[in-house]
């Protein structure tokens, strides 16, 4: 099969994925894509987040540790209850929640895994100031879990590296081949983490949902 025919076939069938694998953000109904089964995804984040309680210090303040579960476990039933209410999917039902409180005061952040695995830094605690401040950016990260934000992103960072591929062999190598010598500028493209800022469009998105 020669080149040409050959990337026909794989635009075509690329093209067939993305129009096959696009969702809708609950609530907003913005359209995404999802390429990447959310079970993997979850999975993948449970390990990770393991390897985090086994690197970082974990607090030892039980009271603040149980603050923030108390307000977490709020957050998940006022998600439950909202989506029941409306006659809509929990997007949630298969979470595996889960809290930890990083002692860290240099670190002034929060985070929630896909799949409901969620880290607290000390360091926050001086900007929330009080339960609402910390319900707010509680809201806000678990928020991004609920939109399945991350699940876009791991999607479009196929996308780019499946379009990077392609491109090569299009031009018989010669991406791989500048790749290698600038020692990875185009692979570090396509390597979106988890631990990565969202995008501003998501950012918007999780405020919007966590306040709901």
């Amino acid at each position: 099969m020669n080149r040409r025919k050959f990337l026909s076939y794989v635009g075509c069938g690329c093209c067939n994925i993305i129009l096959t694998s696009c969702g809708t953000v609950p609530i907003t109904d913005r359209r995404q894509l999802k390429i990447i089964p959310e079970a993997n995804l979850n999975a993948k984040a449970a390990l990770i987040y393991e390897k985090v309680k086994e690197k970082e210090k974990l607090s030892d303040d039980t009271k603040t540790l149980n603050k923030i579960k108390e307000i977490g476990k709020k957050i998940e039933n006022a998600i439950a209850e909202y989506f029941y209410q409306s006659g809509l999917s929990d997007p949630t039902t298969n979470f595996d929640w889960e809290y930890i409180l990083i002692d860290n005061k240099k670190m002034k952040n929060a985070w929630c895994m896909p799949g409901g695995k969620i880290a607290v830094y000390t360091g926050i605690l001086d900007v929330t100031k009080n339960d609402n401040g910390l319900a707010a950016v509680m809201g806000h990260e678990i928020a991004h879990a609920v939109a399945k934000h991350s699940v876009e992103r791991a999607s479009r960072s196929m996308v780019i590296n499946l379009g990077t591929q392609i491109a090569d062999i299009a031009s018989g190598g010669k991406i791989s081949q500048a790749n290698r010598m600038t020692g990875g500028s185009v692979g570090l493209l396509t390597q979106i983490g988890i631990f990565n800022p969202f995008n501003r469009k998501q950012e918007s998105e999780a405020d919007y949902l966590g306040l709901i």
